[in-house]
């Protein structure tokens, strides 16, 4: 699920942390970047809990609008193409969803004014209006519906931020990129997925044990560390036209992680590395960190 950039990425930002004085305990260290990337698959499975809750919440105002005094002609005969929407109803009835969904214990049974607000700002949209009015509706359709969902309007809606803000500071770090793995998630949605197939698992893995890409994560952090004075010695070599004191910290960070890919990580290629660092350069550090490293 989760590509090795996005572990690069993690890395970074916990020997942020440490070369800053955050931490100073290798072991919590590691504890806390493990944390931090579980903490990213909890909050995806709070946010489809949050998606289908949606559903959930429109269905129930549908039938509540059927029992009024005066009922609409739209009250009694609604659309009925989001509550039907194949991608929301396959994965309400998934095994593993429940599973991880009661593990995480998602609860929206006390957080009824976001949903309504929610739903309220969907209601006004015109992507929303469009659908309902579809009466073709393919699973491809549902799919490009709930893909406007997050990237219009969930990926910028305060409430639900401030909402997560206030369960876990590792939410709010990772709310933007969970949005991404949502829409690839349900990018990849098929007819397949049924009651008894696994959601994608945190770490993206070929065998599914995702067991290789963790082992990238912790010996990337952890030799980063303790061969710390060594890579020091190496840069200080290698930038003698550079004032070593005055190179930025996450430059100095950026550049121990690409000698560890270097000269530890066999299987990623060269290039690989080179581009991969060059880019996370060019958006964590200074305007001129990318020619730098």
């Amino acid at each position: 699920m989760l590509y090795r950039r996005h572990l690069r990425i993690k890395v970074l930002q916990a020997l942020y942390s440490w070369y800053t004085g955050s931490t100073d305990d290798l072991g919590s260290g590691e504890k806390q970047l493990l944390q931090s990337v579980n903490k990213i698959y909890e909050l995806f499975i709070w946010q489809l809990s949050f998606i289908l809750e949606l559903r959930r919440f429109a269905d129930v105002r549908m039938e509540e609008n059927k029992q009024k005094f005066y009922p609409t002609d739209d009250d009694l005969k609604p659309r009925l193409n989001f509550i039907q929407n194949q991608v929301l109803l396959e994965l309400e009835q998934n095994l593993d969803f429940k599973r991880k969904d009661a593990a995480f214990k998602t609860n929206w049974g006390s957080e009824e004014g976001i949903v309504r607000k929610f739903f309220n700002e969907l209601k006004e949209k015109d992507f929303y209006n469009a659908y309902l009015l579809n009466e073709k509706l393919s699973l491809e359709d549902d799919k490009h519906f709930l893909i406007k969902l997050v990237d219009l309007l969930l990926a910028d809606f305060d409430l639900l931020k401030s909402f997560y803000e206030e369960k876990n500071v590792h939410y709010t770090d990772g709310y933007d990129l969970v949005n991404i793995l949502l829409i690839k998630f349900i990018d990849t949605f098929s007819t397949g997925f049924i009651s008894g197939s696994l959601l994608p698992d945190i770490y993206k893995s070929e065998n599914g044990s995702g067991e290789e890409d963790m082992q990238f994560l912790k010996r990337l952090y952890r030799h980063v560390i303790t061969r710390d004075e060594e890579l020091t010695e190496i840069l200080k070599l290698k930038t003698n036209n550079w004032d070593y004191d005055r190179v930025p910290m996450m430059d100095i960070i950026l550049l121990k992680m690409a000698i560890i890919e270097f000269q530890e990580m066999e299987t990623v290629p060269v290039k690989v590395t080179l581009n991969e660092y060059i880019e996370l350069a060019k958006y964590f550090s200074t305007p001129n960190s990318k020619t730098f490293v």
